[in-house]
C-alpha cells in the first residue's frame, strides 16, 4: 500500500501551499543522497518527497489526489503524473526551482549544500592566523615587533596563471568551459563540479615548473608591526594584505596576529587596572608615612594613612594600564600588614611596655567590639 503523500511531507491534509513547500525544503535537505552518501533508505525517502511534492504543489493534482487517492496517478488514469513508483515523467530540476530558486534546477544540488558551480571567478586570499608571544612590559607599552612567517606568495615565474611563459590555459575539454558537469544518480539528472578542471572551466596545458601550476609559491617574509601600548591577551592585530594570495586576481587576505602574555611576578591585570599585593611594618600601619611602590612606570612614592589595616586597598591613580579611551588606568594596591618576628629582648620589652598602656583594649575597637559581644 502507497504511503499517504502529506505523512510524506509532514503536513496536515489542509496545508497551505506554503506549509507544503517549507516542509519540503526541510525534508529535501534532510535525505538528499548528497548528505547522506551510500545511503540507499535516505535516498528511497528522497524520492518518495520528491514525489509527494510534485503532486500536492500543483493544485489540480492535488485535488485529484484528495478525491482519489493514488489511483489518480496510476498508469492510464489522467494527470500524467507519478504512477506507482512516483517518478513516470517527472523533472526533479524542475521541482528544485520551484522551491529553491531558478539557479537551484539548472545547477543542481551542489550550491546549495556547499559544492558545485563555477569557482573560475576572483577569489579572496584565505586569512592567516599567527600566535605571538610577548612580555608583560611590551603588553604595557607597546613595540615595534618583527616576526617571519611562512607564507604563499604569488609566482613570479607565471604571475599567478600556473602556466609555463609561452604557454596558456585551454578550455576544459569535459565540461566544455562550463566548470559542471551531468551524471546519472538513480532516477534523477544531477548536476556536479567538473572534477577535470574543478570548476573553474579551464585547464593548464603546461604547468609553470616554478609552482607546478599552482600560481603560487611558498616562502618566508619578514614583517615589521606595532604591538599598540595596553594590548590583552586574546587580543589580535591585524595585518590587511599580509594574508594568503588571491585567486584569479582577487585581493590578498589578511594577517591576525593574536597576541599572548607573560605573567609578571608583581602584577595581575584587570582590564585596564593593575593589582598588586604590597607588605608594610606593623609600625607604618599604625602610624602612617611614606612608603616606595614599584609601578610600571618606576617607582612611586605612596602615602599611608595611620590606622591602615591589612586588606586595605590604596589606589593610585593614572598608574595602570595605557588605554586610548581614557588614559591610564590605576593601580591598586593591596596592603599587608606585617607583624614583627625574631624580635631581640629590647624590642620585646619596649612592646611589653607599650601593651600595658592600653589596658582596656581602646586602641583596638575591633578586638574590644568582639569581646563584648562574644566573650
Amino acid at each position: 500500500m502507497s504511503e499517504d503523500y502529506y505523512s510524506l511531507l509532514e503536513v496536515e491534509r489542509g496545508a497551505s501551499q506554503d506549509d507544503i513547500k517549507k516542509s519540503f525544503r526541510k525534508l529535501a535537505m534532510k535525505y538528499h543522497p548528497d548528505r547522506n552518501p551510500g545511503d540507499k533508505a535516505a535516498e528511497e525517502q528522497f524520492k518518495k518527497i520528491a514525489a509527494a511534492y510534485e503532486v500536492l504543489s500543483d493544485e489540480q493534482k492535488r485535488r485529484q489526489y484528495d478525491q482519489l487517492g493514488h489511483e489518480a496517478f496510476t498508469q492510464g488514469r489522467a494527470g500524467g503524473a507519478p504512477g506507482g513508483s512516483g517518478f513516470a515523467g517527472m523533472d526533479l530540476n524542475d521541482i528544485l526551482s520551484q522551491v529553491f530558486g531558478s539557479g537551484f534546477g539548472g545547477g543542481g544540488f551542489g550550491d546549495f549544500f556547499g559544492g558545485g558551480g563555477r569557482q573560475g571567478g576572483p577569489r579572496r586570499g584565505q586569512d592567516l592566523l599567527y600566535s605571538l608571544r610577548i612580555s608583560f612590559e611590551d603588553s604595557m607599552f607597546g613595540k615595534e615587533q618583527e616576526i617571519e612567517i611562512p607564507c604563499n606568495e604569488t609566482c613570479t615565474r607565471c604571475n599567478g596563471s600556473g602556466c609555463e611563459p609561452g604557454s596558456s590555459k585551454k578550455t576544459c575539454p569535459r565540461c566544455n568551459g562550463r566548470g559542471q558537469v551531468a551524471i546519472q544518480q538513480g532516477f534523477f539528472n544531477m548536476v556536479q563540479t567538473c572534477p577535470q578542471c574543478r570548476g573553474a572551466g579551464s585547464v593548464i596545458e603546461k604547468p609553470c615548473r616554478e609552482c607546478n601550476g599552482s600560481g603560487e609559491v611558498k616562502r618566508h617574509k619578514k614583517l615589521t608591526f606595532r604591538i599598540p601600548a595596553g594590548i590583552d591577551e586574546g587580543q589580535r592585530v591585524r595585518l590587511s594584505g599580509e594574508g594568503e594570495p588571491g585567486y584569479q586576481g582577487g585581493e590578498k587576505g589578511d594577517l591576525y596576529i593574536e597576541v599572548s602574555i607573560d605573567r609578571h611576578d608583581l602584577f595581575e591585570r584587570d582590564g585596564s587596572d593593575l593589582y598588586c599585593t604590597l607588605p608594610i611594618p606593623f609600625t607604618v600601619a599604625a602610624l602612617g608615612g611614606t612608603v616606595k611602590v614599584l609601578t610600571i612606570s618606576g617607582k612611586r612614592d605612596l602615602t599611608i594613612p595611620a590606622g591602615t589595616q591589612s586588606g586595605a586597598k590604596l589606589r593610585m591613580k593614572g598608574m595602570g594600564v595605557p588605554t586610548q579611551r581614557r588614559g591610564r588606568g590605576d593601580l591598586i594596591v593591596l596592603i599587608r600588614v606585617e607583624v614583627p618576628t625574631n624580635m631581640n629582648s629590647e624590642q620585646k620589652e619596649l612592646l611589653k611596655k607599650f601593651a600595658e598602656t592600653d589596658k582596656d583594649n581602646g586602641i583596638y575597637p575591633k578586638v574590644k567590639a568582639f569581646i563584648k559581644k562574644y566573650l
